[in-house]
């Protein structure tokens, strides 16, 4: 069998049931804490199930990397090719939908901060006619917060990694409740950049009554739009109207309560796969061979 094929089926394989048996853990609600911290902690409880995929397909890399192409071991085509077919199924529904995200008409709303790569902010000009200037600052200031942390790519990741975690709820859990903690983040950003809490919040109830066609928040509507709307259902949004008209929240605004910066992660992650890699390349075939020969044997 050819190394790429081989590769690809492996990591369907591996990462499938690395990641599956993790996607069963239950959401577990997170402490009351500031929301720009609780946003930081409910990612990373989107993420955890599918790093170790990320992991084991660096290992498997580099164990190719070393392979001969075609590879020469002895193994059960049938075996493995049906073995794969399940979490292959669902990494091409995940993709799929994905997919569509970036083909489809994105959803209308009010107002909303759209686009992957380049954030930019619409927001419909009859809206902007009905609200007061106050209104309309405070409703920028929540949009430009999205824009800022490129919240429509975020979302469509999220989603991404909601997708690879089907047909397990909880999963669809985490992806929420983060949906909901982000927006209370971006509203404490936007007050800290001078919006007032009680002007956002009649811009959340101007915009809701010209959203009730607007799908809920977390289904396919605007969430795999990639967009970052200012809405919510009506639980999550009678909770931020309420947390609009009370005093901002104090933040802790220390680096170690914040968490770890974007770039910091992104640098541990890639320490994480280079060493996976490197381990691929140094013990790929004392684990892999012998795998090849059981289901040669099976």
């Amino acid at each position: 069998m050819g190394r790429e094929i081989l590769l690809t089926l492996l990591i369907l394989l591996f990462g499938g049931l690395v990641m599956q048996p993790l996607a069963l853990l239950p959401w577990h609600p997170l402490p009351d804490t500031s929301p720009r911290v609780a946003e930081r902690r409910a990612w990373l409880q989107l993420w955890l199930p599918v790093l170790p995929m990320f992991v084991v397909g660096a290992w498997l890399c580099g164990w190719a990397l070393r392979e001969p192409d075609p590879v020469r071991a002895h193994f059960d085509h049938g075996m493995l090719i049906g073995a794969s077919i399940p979490f292959a199924l669902i990494a091409l529904r995940a993709a799929l939908r994905a997919a569509w995200v970036l083909v489809g008409a994105p959803v209308e709303l009010p107002i909303c901060t759209a686009g992957l790569l380049r954030p930019r902010i619409l927001f419909n000009p009859y809206l902007a006619r009905a609200l007061d200037e106050a209104h309309v600052h405070a409703a920028l200031e929540h949009e430009r917060a999205h824009a800022r942390h490129r919240d429509p790519l975020r979302i469509w990741l999220a989603q991404l990694a909601t997708d690879l975690q089907w047909p397990w709820p909880w999963a669809r859990e985490r992806f929420e409740a983060w949906l909901e903690i982000l927006e209370f983040a971006r509203d404490d950003e936007a007050r800290s950049h001078g919006a007032s809490g009680t002007d956002l919040a009649a811009a959340v109830v101007a915009t809701a009554r010209r959203s009730r066609s607007v799908p809920r928040a977390g289904r396919a509507g605007w969430v795999l739009g990639g967009d970052a709307a200012l809405l919510g259902d009506s639980r999550s949004l009678q909770a931020r109207i309420a947390r609009l008209l009370a005093p901002l929240p104090e933040d802790c605004g220390s680096a170690a309560c914040a968490g770890l910066s974007d770039q910091t992660a992104l640098a541990l992650l890639a320490v994480l796969l280079c060493g996976a890699l490197a381990l691929g390349v140094a013990f790929g075939n004392d684990i892999l061979h012998p795998f090849f020969l059981w289901t040669w044997n099976a």
